[in-house]
């Protein structure tokens, strides 16, 4: 999955008894994450029900389950843009309404285009989320926690990951483990993707409750409203004038990035630009989001019923978060570039072995299935995979690129990474269901080896920024 952290910005310590209220309001901004992380993944188990609703192929249920990153790439371009002219609040208000008419228009669609078109403005609800949540965080966090406070968007975006594949097996056994069966009025699929109201409308309602980042307000010269919004957030005893002179200090000394900044190499763009477009593309190429969007259908044309496969979707989720927390205590400890390193063999071999274990697939039609061995060993190696990926790539790449890229270049640099993971996100998950019908075992392969180049590429064309300071050239 993906998310934008912003350059990260100075802030004055508040003091010790408001932690509790920054946490709070942390928390709320990584509501959009969790959304993010729960709109992206719910269409996995939706996509049987999709299938037999509309009768659409391979060709078209890639496209419909793609759209919503394309939306995720607009909404994230135009995120920086609307939070520095409307604020981050309404920006956050903006994605939880779309969540929500995204939500009802995809669960009551009138044909699978028509459901493409909610999904694709879920996706650009993605795309504000993505960014908002980490821009107004690091904007609000004490610097001894912001790095704490920071990783809630992406816990956050792996627990609605999870949220979403429990919820799928959840109304699926309502309904004969099935996500075409009905329920209802509806059938199960569609109250999988109006699920999501929920959570939407809370994001808006708890929006209400935290204050306007300080930032916005003194840019804008709101100057009353920042002193409020700096004593919210820091304490009513903090010295609201100080903190306010230095956000405007920092203001006034900060660099507006210019793609054009980011050339100057023998490439075109500078070598750290390439580095951090380099990790952004392979963190998607290795396939991780076949599991995520595709997973149900996977385990299904393997032989395994779909109640089944549902349940095999949340454990992988639950995978996913035990990974999580492994790379958020590892990374400071052992470095980024030796965690990824180390994500990608394992990657490499867990995909090989799942290769391996699809190209024993026996029968045809209804009846298929895996031998006994096969069957134990790409469900071994798919938990792996999750595993070794949540554990390095999954945090590894954002937190290199709020990192590795000088100050004056840092905000645009970012943006175009995060662009060309999106565009890598998108054509996976677009090509992914035709490549399972022609040969899903050397599809696997691919992603395989893709891991393995992901290796090289850390070994000999990133470099390790464990313990470097930020603001530099």
């Amino acid at each position: 999955m993906v998310s934008s952290p912003p350059p990260p910005v100075t802030a004055a310590a508040p003091p010790a008894p408001r932690l509790g209220r920054v946490t709070f309001i942390a928390a709320v901004a990584a509501l959009g994450g969790f959304l993010f992380g729960y709109d992206s993944a719910v269409i996995n188990g939706a996509v049987t029900g999709i299938q037999h609703h509309f009768g659409v192929g391979a060709g078209r249920t890639g496209t419909i389950v793609a759209v919503a990153l394309l939306g995720s790439a607009l909404g994230a371009a135009v995120a920086g843009r609307l939070a520095e002219r409307v604020g981050r609040l309404r920006v956050m208000r903006m994605a939880a309404v779309l969540f929500a008419v995204s939500a009802v228009g995809s669960a009551l669609p009138f044909s699978a285009w028509d459901l493409g078109a909610w999904r694709f403005v879920g996706g650009i609800a993605i795309g504000l989320a993505s960014l908002i949540g980490p821009t107004y965080i690091a904007e609000v966090a004490p610097p001894e926690y912001r790095g704490r406070l920071a990783s809630f968007q992406q816990a956050a975006i792996v627990l609605g990951i999870t949220a979403s594949q429990l919820v799928n097996w959840a109304i699926a056994q309502g309904a004969d483990g099935r996500s075409e069966g009905a329920l209802g009025p509806l059938g199960a699929w569609q109250w999988m993707l109006l699920a999501a109201f929920v959570p939407a409308v809370l994001y808006f309602v708890l929006s209400t409750r935290i204050p306007e980042s300080p930032h916005h307000l003194v840019a804008r010269g709101r100057l009353a409203e920042a002193g409020r919004a700096v004593r919210d957030i820091e304490g009513p005893g903090s010295d609201a004038d100080a903190r306010l002179a230095e956000i405007a200090r920092s203001l006034r000394d900060t660099h507006k990035p210019r793609v054009r900044d980011l050339f100057g190499g023998r490439a075109g763009l500078l070598p750290v630009v390439w580095a951090g477009i380099g990790l952004a593309v392979f963190q998607q190429l290795v396939g991780i989001n076949v599991i995520f969007y595709y997973s149900s259908v996977l385990w299904q044309s393997v032989g395994i019923d779909q109640s089944g496969s549902l349940l095999i979707s949340l454990s992988t989720s639950i995978v996913n978060i035990v990974g999580t927390v492994v790379a958020m205590l590892l990374i400071d400890r052992v470095g980024r570039r030796p965690l990824a390193l180390a994500g990608s063999l394992g990657m490499a071999v867990s995909l090989a072995l799942a290769a391996w274990a699809f190209s024993g697939t026996t029968g045809s039609g209804d009846d298929i299935g895996l031998p006994d061995l096969q069957a134990g060993v790409a469900l071994v190696a798919a938990h792996t995979f999750v595993f070794f990926f949540a554990a390095s790539w999954g945090v590894v790449l954002w937190v290199m690129v709020g990192e590795m890229f000088p100050l004056r270049i840092r905000a645009a640099a970012i943006s175009v990474a995060t662009a060309f993971n999106w565009i890598a996100n998108w054509a996976v998950s677009e090509s992914f269901p035709a490549l399972s019908e022609w040969n899903l075992s050397a599809g696997y392969v691919i992603y395989a080896a893709f891991a393995l180049v992901s290796a090289f590429f850390v070994a000999f064309a990133v470099t390790e920024t464990k313990g470097t300071r930020l603001g530099g050239g």
